[in-house]
């Protein structure tokens, strides 16, 4: 049967039917196996997303909540710190206006008693007059007592000069043309009287000396007033005296001082909740650029040097801002104890161990400023300049200071800027050329500074003006050696003080010290028992 399959031929195609058949059908179990894991995974990437998203949603919505509270608690800590401000400003207002009053009232009071300045017009021209007051009236009254006792002991002498004259004389002996002699004195009594007028004298020269020591003890009281009527006066004036807060952070509270273009204010932190001192700069509007700009120039050297410093003994900067188009602050470190002049104005001499612990502190500072890569010479080393903060000496006032380009010396091209009383014969020199000048310049300073706690009084130009002293060249004829008072009344001051006031104002720059030599003189170094020994023999 050639048309007819045998049963295993048929079997055969039957078998490789049925064979393709499941590998078909396991082929599209496979697909739908595949297929269905693709959608598994679609699914658990859409789950998963959804569930990233939810959390990232969930975890934004933790950080937005997060940064609300964080936001809430810093506007609550900014109300805060804001009413703490608002409540610190209002007590340091309220404290300076109490103490302004108390000074209004203090001036007030000693006017009284000490006196006060009037003004007398004289044709065109106004002069200022001393009134004085009952303290000045009451030691006249005194005074004018002791003249008349003194004149009367004065006569009571001479009538008992001539009583002894004639105390051998007869009872009965006749004057010259008839007249009678004064009753002679018994020998027995001369002794006594002369004893008892001798007491009297001693008695109105202690007098005398003690009204003495009262007119100038006044004289220093009167000094102190007028300062503090001229602040008072000025601080009315200021533009910046009704408690002005600078820079969100400063609020002035009473006028320290004035000076040509600045006032400086003892002023408040805010933020660092401590006093403060404001300098403010301010031009005048009407100057030329030529001459805001010389200015300035002048008034940013003293930060510009200043922001770099930073020792024990030199007055810190804190920061410096504007004020408006013309005018900036330097805020520095307030001193409390005041300044070196106000001292020797209220008491003229300083004891010898307690001026040489400023002039040392004074040299450390020096030192420190000549420690510097490039060196720094103050140039107005004064007692306005020397402040006290805690009992300690800060220098301060850097706006004639001289950063020194070589090494030895430099060039000085500011002459006539400067105090006259405390420069040396060198800043004064006439020639071609700008004389040189070093830091030997703070070393004679220092030294007139020294002379004059010791003794009360300027070596040089004492009482003149700086117009006068230039007009006689008053320091540069100081060739020879400091001058020191003698006699039973000037201040007891020892040997190596002096010999040390003379290695400071050696006339010739070659001959002083620098700064550097002066901070290890052995009179500084030594303890203050030895050093301020009123000892005149050699050491």
């Amino acid at each position: 049967m050639p048309r007819s399959l045998s049963a295993s031929a048929l079997s055969e195609a039957l078998g490789d039917s049925a064979h393709k058949d499941r590998e078909r059908d396991l082929s599209r179990r496979e697909a739908d196996v595949q297929a269905m894991e693709r959608s598994l995974e679609r699914r658990a990437a859409e789950l998963s997303a959804k569930e990233g998203r939810m959390e990232q949603e969930g975890i934004e919505k933790s950080l937005a909540a997060a940064r609300q509270e964080v936001q809430q608690q810093q506007a609550r800590q900014q109300a805060r710190d804001k009413r703490a401000k608002d409540v610190m400003l209002r007590l340091v207002v309220k404290e300076a206006k109490q103490e302004r009053a108390l000074c209004a009232a203090k001036v007030g009071q000693d006017s009284v008693r000490i006196g006060r300045v009037v003004y007398e017009r004289q044709g065109m021209t106004v002069r200022e007059l001393w009134d004085e007051g009952t303290a000045y009236g009451d030691l006249r009254r005194r005074q004018e007592d002791l003249s008349f006792e003194k004149e009367e002991l004065d006569r009571d002498k001479k009538a008992f000069s001539k009583r002894k004259a004639h105390a051998n004389a007869s009872n009965s002996q006749a004057g010259v043309g008839g007249a009678m002699q004064p009753p002679p004195v018994p020998s027995d009594e001369i002794a006594e009287q002369e004893e008892i007028y001798r007491l009297r004298d001693k008695k109105l020269k202690e007098k005398e000396k003690a009204l003495a020591e009262e007119k100038e003890k006044l004289e220093r009281e009167k000094y102190v007033l007028i300062r503090e009527m001229k602040r008072l006066q000025d601080q009315q004036r200021s533009s910046y005296k009704d408690f002005r807060t600078l820079n969100d952070r400063y609020v002035l509270l009473q006028l320290l001082g004035k000076g040509g273009f600045s006032e400086v204010y003892k002023a408040f932190d805010l933020v660092e909740m401590q006093d403060v001192a404001c300098k403010i700069h301010e031009l005048n509007s009407q100057w030329s650029e030529e001459k805001k700009s010389n200015y300035m120039r002048h008034a940013t050297r003293e930060y510009e040097i200043q922001k770099k410093l930073s020792h024990q003994r030199i007055v810190r900067l804190i920061d410096v801002f504007e004020v408006s188009k013309d005018g900036f602050c330097t805020v520095l470190e307030y001193c409390d104890g005041g300044d070196l002049e106000h001292v020797l104005k209220n008491q003229k001499t300083v004891a010898e161990r307690e001026a040489r612990s400023i002039i040392m502190q004074v040299f450390a500072g020096l030192r420190y400023l000549n420690d510097q890569k490039q060196k720094i010479i103050h140039y107005d080393l004064k007692p306005a300049n020397i402040l006290f903060h805690n009992g300690e000496v800060k220098i301060s006032d850097f706006g004639l200071s001289k950063i020194m380009e070589d090494e030895q010396d430099t060039e000085l091209t500011s002459q006539g800027a400067g105090t006259y009383w405390y420069l040396p014969p060198e800043c004064f020199e006439i020639g071609h050329s700008p004389p040189k000048i070093s830091s030997k310049v703070d070393v004679w300073s220092a030294g007139i500074i020294f002379f004059q706690m010791l003794f009360g009084f300027k070596p040089f130009g004492h009482g003149m003006s700086q117009e006068k002293m230039l007009m006689e060249q008053t320091i540069t004829k100081s060739t020879q050696s400091v001058p020191f008072p003698e006699g039973k009344d000037a201040p007891k001051v020892s040997d190596r003080a002096k010999d040390f006031c003379r290695r400071c104002l050696a006339y010739h720059q070659w001959e002083r010290p620098d700064v550097l030599s002066v901070f290890q003189d052995p009179y500084l170094r030594q303890s203050g028992r030895f050093a301020s020994s009123s000892n005149t023999g050699s050491h």
